[in-house]
């Protein structure tokens, strides 16, 4: 009778597990359309752009790019790989 609780309560969590990390996927995908739409209205607008970047071309030029992703992640206050990904797209 134990084991058949025990095991219940598995399934149990691995579907609210599943199920959790689904949404979250489906959110993140949201996110990402949400980001690109916002970046064609930008263009679309001429929103400046952030007046970091200048700096951070600077940086990048003289090859100081993990001076550049401290100077992002301070700045505009990202995580470690949201500042990297910031970095790389103005390096492209």
């Amino acid at each position: 009778m134990e084991y058949m609780f025990f095991g219940l309560l598995l399934v149990i969590v691995f579907v609210l597990i599943t199920t959790i990390i689904d949404k979250l996927n489906k959110l993140e995908n949201r996110m990402k359309n949400i980001k690109i739409t916002l970046d064609q209205i930008a263009k679309v607008v001429e929103v400046p752009e952030h007046p970091i970047n200048d700096e951070l071309r600077k940086l990048l030029r003289e090859g100081k790019e993990i001076q550049a992703i401290r100077e992002v992640r301070t700045g505009l206050d990202l995580s470690f790989l949201e500042a990297k990904q910031y970095v790389d797209v103005l390096k492209m």
